[in-house]
């Protein structure tokens, strides 16, 4: 291929960024708010008891809203009486604290436009007749509502929200409350003339002594107006404004979120006798090669401040709404009974949610009712992506897709890097390697597959760059702190960067993708493009090759004067915003299509614009383990659709770990292969035997529980509960299983997965929560937990991946192998049934949700979501007379959940007009999609795990159904639940033969015993 001449030009640049060192990133102490906000904290910790907080409310003018579920009130500090702040405090409708508090009259306005990125909506404020307002004695307020109470202490001020007698999370009670508040920049004059510099020099060492807030602030105004780090200068024109604040959890021993960081799910110390880590997190979305696959603090591509804590009793959630870099120091000074964070910002108001939970099912829907839930993907994204640097011309393209058919082996879409473009002027198509890019992409879609096309944010400053020619004449261009364009290196060389905060730009990006020409509009659009084509915008940190931390230096300038250092955790959900909302008219018939974009970098909200993934990682055992802490935590932070590249990006792993590699990758909710430019070709069909029919099993089984996944999505998108769930999630209760982050299920599924991530592993062992009974998804051996939990091992040669299937699950499948999953839509289903072990007369349950994949119809009621139940009925009065019947049935669930207000699909939709079922209205009479598949779509087989013996019968609506039974163990077998560690043998299998029952329809079949 002929490789461009601007990355020949980059590579004695970019070579030196090819893995994460720790000179590329600053440490805390290197950054000046980070290093004071540290020594508050050491200086507090240092005096003790005698500390206190500088900060107290001024409660004589305390001023309600007219619903008396919000209240007003001034802060005084006594380091700076002159200096005025104004806190807010409001009860939410979700029973959600909000604190405000922001400098008033100041010299300039701190950053306050966070929220307006990151939430859905303005929150609504609690209905007053809900919240009961009582003194604190006589140096406070409290709010009762819900079963919580918000206590706010007038002075020292301090916040703390309480349930059932235990104080579960505080604001301020270690007194490191701190707002810098804006300042003038005080210039020392030279001395008059004939006065010397000495004399000078004596007057300024005796004023230093005299500095009344050094208690609290220190004596040295380190970094206050200017910054340098390296090589770079940051002026700092607004001088200090960071923000500091404790928050404490003092009954909950475990703390989850704040992603994103190559950590633990359960997230250790960096500070105190037994940090684990002895730098703060990082909260500062940056451009990491090859980041540290052991633990680390290090900051990765996306930012969220959410903090889950957890205990035994109760989960709550802490959301603290910062856009600008973030420190955050953890410490548990009783282990695993309570823990203590100290969140560090360089700039902002404060804008803390409390959120009360009490599950952690609850605070993670909380959040999502906050910031919105996932976007529905469309049904093919859920498929398997092949992707390279690079493809390198629309021949290879099409060999790809060949060959992926030619040795049976599933994919839905192919991916094209940067050397698609021509100098990586993204969208302009490189002639000589791309020449039919339309006819590639139609020819890709014929057998049912679609492309996904890298665009990147850096824009090559050439003026026969049409899409840099319109940014730079209209004025959309990042500028430099003295006011001219921004300039910076990255792929395209000298680029510059759209200015996302102004909203004119997303007005124009949109215009870009246009599949039409618009009247009245003479603007340049991508012609070159289809309704096939999707969008990977990577790089959206943003990356700046030749930038501090490679990154844009914080002081350029954005729309409405915001400087970078305010907004830079948010710049990437902007871009891949843009671009997913350039997406869903495009094609200009008034159908509009559920775009799939790709953003590398992420914040808060983020979710409800697209897919994420975890960066550029390396083909190592230890990259592929880290890979699930870190998409577990991204989950539960509301990025459900998330992934790892498959394979690792750098580097060439053998043939077994590329195995486990896909097994790991076929269990996370975005499933993609991705490779370096550098590494050998590693597309399954090119493996030997047996490795490529390993990696074709792993790809089916993909494909076969695409129902599982599709129908977690939809939960996601409906109340914000992730796809990938771990331990703690799932069984709150159980202790032995909170920090636990190498395991999980897969949505409501009751599916279990465990991949192996060691080299030449053949067994895992895998933890038991319940008392309940567990079977092998593939050869369907029992096993049981119990109440206290337990690990049983789990037979794990190369070719399979540790799964389980939860007793009391029904487990929809679709099992005829297909090329890409657009040939899968009237594909008949398999229904598993896994008995529970319990005494329960529903022995199991499970659901499907279907829908036509790819418009918003299903907003509108054009949907298919069904439940299905096992249950259990016995007749006789003695035992020789008795029958037990097991009537295994399908119900709509849409009508049941309507009536009981449940969201049912994505009521967050920004995308489209707003849902109809979101607003409670349901036609099933004029449900097109149940109406086209009705007659189609059936289950064509059931299989039952668990009985205790052969049925004499099995029917439905009276008519008798073929079945096949194997002998095996029972679940009501007491025997089952005292097999320990290795399992109790295969269970007993029933198959019921094309029973020919429609999806669509409800149904029952009996099986008599």
């Amino acid at each position: 291929m002929r490789v461009a001449a601007t990355t020949l030009l980059l590579a004695a640049l970019v070579q030196p960024l090819l893995a994460a060192k720790d000179h590329d990133f600053k440490k805390c102490h290197q950054s000046g708010f980070c290093k004071r906000g540290r020594a508050l904290s050491e200086r507090a910790y240092a005096a003790g008891k005698s500390w206190s907080s500088p900060y107290s409310i001024d409660s004589t003018a305390l001023s309600f809203s007219p619903s008396h579920a919000s209240f007003t009130a001034p802060v005084k500090s006594s380091l700076y009486p002159d200096i005025r702040f104004e806190l807010k405090v409001s009860i939410l409708e979700d029973g959600i604290a909000r604190v405000t508090m922001d400098e008033v009259n100041g010299l300039r306005q701190r950053y306050n436009e966070a929220a307006k990125w990151a939430l859905l909506t303005e929150p609504q404020l609690k209905d007053a007749s809900s919240v009961k307002w009582e003194q604190l004695g006589n140096n406070g307020r409290k709010a009762v509502y819900d079963g919580v109470e918000l206590r706010i202490q007038y002075s020292p001020l301090s916040i703390s929200l309480w349930r059932d007698g235990r104080e579960e999370i505080l604001l301020n009670g270690r007194g490191l409350l701190h707002m810098e508040h804006f300042r003038s920049k005080e210039t020392i004059s030279p001395p008059p003339e004939g006065q010397s510099e000495e004399g000078q020099a004596v007057l300024e060492d005796e004023s230093s002594k005299v500095k009344p807030t050094a208690w609290f602030e220190g004596d040295m105004e380190e970094s206050y107006w200017e910054e340098t780090w390296s090589t770079w200068t940051d002026s700092k024109p607004k001088g200090p404004e960071s923000l500091s604040i404790d928050i404490d959890f003092p009954n909950h021993g475990h703390i989850y979120g704040i992603p994103q960081h190559a950590a633990p799910l359960s997230l250790p110390d960096t500070t105190g006798i037994s940090a684990f880590f002895s730098e703060p997190y990082r909260l500062y979305n940056g451009d990491i090669f090859e980041y540290p696959a052991s633990s680390s603090d290090l900051s990765l591509y996306g930012s969220i401040p959410l903090l889950h804590a957890h205990s035994t009793k109760s989960t709550v959630g802490v959301f603290n709404l910062v856009a600008s870099e973030t420190w955050i120091d953890t410490w548990h000074p009783t282990p695993d009974k309570s823990t203590q964070t100290h969140w560090i910002s360089e700039s902002g108001i404060l804008d803390v949610f409390l959120i009360p939970g009490p599950t952690p099912a609850d605070v993670i829907k909380q959040y999502a009712r906050l910031t919105g839930t996932a976007a529905m993907p469309a049904h093919w994204a859920l498929g398997h992506h092949q992707c390279r640097w690079n493809y390198v011309s629309s021949d290879d393209v099409r060999t790809v897709s060949k060959k992926f058919d030619e040795d049976d082996i599933p994919m839905d879409v192919i991916w094209l890097d940067i050397e698609y473009s021509e100098e990586h002027k993204y969208m302009i198509w490189e002639d000589s390697t791309f020449p039919d890019p339309l006819e590639m992409a139609s020819d890709v879609a014929t057998v049912g597959r679609k492309m996904v096309v890298i665009v990147d944010p850096h824009l090559k400053r050439v003026s026969n760059y049409p899409v840099y020619d319109e940014a730079e004449k209209n004025g959309m261009i990042v500028k430099k702190a003295g006011g001219d364009d921004y300039e910076g290196w990255c792929w395209s060389g000298s680029s510059a960067w759209v200015d996302f905060f102004n909203p004119a730009s997303t007005e124009w990006w949109r215009g870009l993708f246009s599949l039409v020409d618009k009247k009245g509009s003479d603007g340049w659009r991508w012609r070159k493009s289809s309704d096939t084509m999707f969008i990977w915008n990577d790089m959206n940190e943003p990356a700046v090759f030749n930038g501090p931390e490679i990154t844009m230096p914080k002081d350029n300038v954005h729309h409405d004067g915001w400087e970078h250092r305010d907004v830079h955790n948010v710049n990437g959900m902007l871009f891949q915003k843009a671009t997913a909302l350039a997406l869903v008219n495009r094609t200009g018939d008034g159908v509009p299509k559920r775009p799939f974009v790709l953003s590398r970098s992420f914040y808060a909200g983020s979710q409800r614009w697209g897919a994420v993934w975890t960066g550029d990682n390396m083909g190592t055992w230890e990259h592929m383990a880290v890979g699930i802490p870190i998409t577990l935590t991204d989950s539960i932070a509301g990025i459900q659709f998330i992934g790892a590249d498959v394979g690792g990006f750098f580097g060439n792993p053998t043939p077994e770990m590329l195995v486990r590699w896909y097994q790991v990758g076929a269990f996370a909710p975005f499933f993609r292969a991705h490779a370096h430019i550098d590494t050998k070709r590693r597309e399954p069909y090119l493996m030997d035997e047996p490795f490529k029919s390993m990696l074709r099993d792993t790809l089916r089984l993909r494909y076969t529980l695409l129902p599982v996944w599709y129908t977690a999505a939809r939960e996601a998108s409906a109340t914000g509960l992730p796809s990938m769930r771990p331990q703690y999630l799932m069984f709150p209760q159980d202790a032995q299983g909170f920090a636990i982050d190498d395991q999980y299920y897969v949505g409501t599924s009751g599916l279990l997965v465990k991949p192996v991530t060691r080299a030449a592993q053949k067994e895992q062992e895998i933890y038991l929560s319940d008392d309940e009974a567990y079977y092998d998804y593939f050869d369907y051996t029992t096993y049981h937990g119990a109440p206290k939990g337990i690990h049983v091992t789990v037979p794990a040669p190369m070719e399979k991946v540790p799964v389980l299937i939860r007793g009391g699950s029904i487990v929809p499948t679709r099992q005829r192998p297909r090329r890409a999953s657009t040939a899968m839509k009237n594909d008949p289903f398999t229904l598993t049934v896994a008995l529970s072990s319990t005494t329960s007369d529903t022995l199991a349950e499970g659901e499907l949700y279907m829908d036509d994949g790819e418009t918003y119809a299903h907003t509108h009621g054009e949907l298919i979501w069904r439940g299905f139940t096992a249950k259990r009925s016995s007749t006789g009065k003695t035992r020789s007379s008795r029958t037990t019947t097991i009537t295994l049935s399908s119900r709509d669930r849409v009508e049941p959940a309507l009536s009981k207000g449940e969201p049912i699909v994505e009521a967050s939709n920004t995308l489209t007009a707003p849902s109809t079922l979101a607003l409670g209205k349901y036609d099933p009479e004029n449900n097109a999609y149940a109406k086209l598949i009705s007659d189609v779509v059936v289950v064509e087989r059931v299989i039952v795990l668990g009985l205790p013996s052969k049925p004499t019968a099995v029917k439905l609506a009276g008519r008798d159904l073929e079945f096949t039974y194997e002998e095996g163990v029972s679940v009501v077998d007491p025997k089952i639940k005292k097999t320990g560690k290795t399992g109790a043998g295969k269970a007993s299998k029933l198959v019921i033969k094309n029973p020919k029952a429609s999806i669509v329809a409800s149904w029952d079949i009996t099986i008599s015993l």
